[in-house]
């Protein structure tokens, strides 16, 4: 449910400028030009915070407030007063009546996000037009860590990666760089001296426009201590170290809801391609098998007749991979959709000592695959 702000304020000016500070929140913005209105909108609406101007006419901020705190249905509601700056004493005797911060005009929209964010949980927009993003768009990376050769290791190992790496050392250069680029995933180094990394990631989570980042503690995989610290501090994952780059490209997807599909199926012609690559992990077997559905029966819909499997690259036929083709040959079956195996003698030779694969049927060539009869 979206969160309601009423900004009781006389000044067109101030509640368009109010509107625009949480245009990118998911917010309702309500509106009233004077005390009156705004108990109005208040009693009608039950908004989860008021933004309350002092000086108005008709019935002034102080008034609508002590109204506010007399009715049992909005005394609990948290209150934000705006003032000029003259008015900066006079706020702090209306404290006394109840409030939780004041705001001096004229004021930044994002001191006005940040103060609110403290007090209720502004969390970003929804947009559900939004194209999810694909492994082959451009994200920012930030990596928080005193070690430069840890740094380039990093670099190194996702360069097949259009991602952005950079580098800062400190909690103050991320909150720095985070104000100028807002990064799509932080690694911090749990190493970090004087348990900076815990604090580093208190600091972002307390900002409302960092709080959703999601941030990885990067450790040695024998810390144990560092690692648990981070899991109860709330960190979205651990990276351990020496780094596992499959592993990390995987958790970076899966935290940010990226589109990995396209490292696997494709369409070649009249043909739904399934291609492996030469190592299948356990990460991998669960990414395609996450599609395996949703991709074969989008292939149906589109009027393709055929899947062709291509495991060319494959090395050994270890048991996972022979229940992921497993299941996806029943997934051709169940669909009525025809299949063909592509892989090596040698790959066809290791399938035939399981039981499942041993009516398996491979072929040579992606294009000797397209010439086999459509069959189920």
């Amino acid at each position: 449910m979206r969160l309601k702000v009423l900004t009781v304020d006389d000044s067109k000016a101030v509640r368009i400028i109010v509107k625009k500070a949480f245009a990118t929140y998911d917010v309702d913005i309500l509106e009233a030009a004077n005390g009156v209105e705004g108990l109005a909108v208040a009693g009608k609406e039950n908004p989860d915070i008021v933004l309350l101007d002092v000086t108005m006419p008709v019935m002034d901020g102080v008034e609508m407030l002590t109204k506010m705190k007399a009715d049992p249905q909005l005394k609990n509601l948290p209150v934000i007063m705006l003032t000029a700056e003259a008015g900066r004493e006079n706020v702090m005797k209306i404290a006394k009546i109840g409030i939780r911060d004041y705001i001096v005009k004229p004021f930044k929209e994002e001191v006005l996000v940040e103060k609110t964010g403290r007090i209720i949980d502004l969390r970003p927009a929804g947009d559900s037009n939004k194209v999810q993003k694909k492994m082959t768009d451009a994200c920012e990376i930030l990596v928080v860590e005193d070690k430069p050769a840890i740094v380039e290791q990093i670099k190194v190992g996702l360069k097949d990666t259009p991602w952005r790496i950079h580098h800062v050392t400190s909690a103050a250069e991320t909150i720095d760089f985070c104000t100028k680029t807002f990064p799509d995933v932080i690694v911090i180094s749990l190493s970090l001296p004087d348990e900076a990394a815990i604090s580093t990631f208190r600091m972002l989570r307390s900002n409302v426009k960092t709080k959703y980042i999601p941030v990885f503690g990067l450790a040695v995989k024998t810390a144990t201590d560092e690692q648990h610290q981070a899991q109860q501090a709330g960190f979205t994952s651990i990276i351990t170290k020496p780094i596992d780059f499959q592993e990390l490209q995987s958790k970076i997807a899966k935290a940010i809801n990226l589109d990995t599909s396209q490292r696997y199926f494709s369409y070649v012609d009249d043909f739904l391609v399934i291609r492996l690559p030469k190592s299948i992990s356990h990460i991998i077997i669960n990414e395609v098998s996450s599609y395996l559905k949703q991709k074969i029966s989008a292939a149906v819909d589109s009027g393709y007749y055929k899947v062709i499997i291509d495991v060319q690259e494959v090395e050994h036929a270890e048991m996972e991979f022979i229940h992921l083709i497993h299941d996806t040959i029943k997934v051709c079956r169940d669909l009525t959709l025809a299949h063909a195996l592509v892989g090596s003698k040698k790959l066809s030779d290791e399938c035939k000592g399981f039981e499942e694969a041993k009516e398996w049927n491979f072929v040579l060539s992606i294009e000797e695959a397209k010439k086999m009869p459509s069959r189920t």
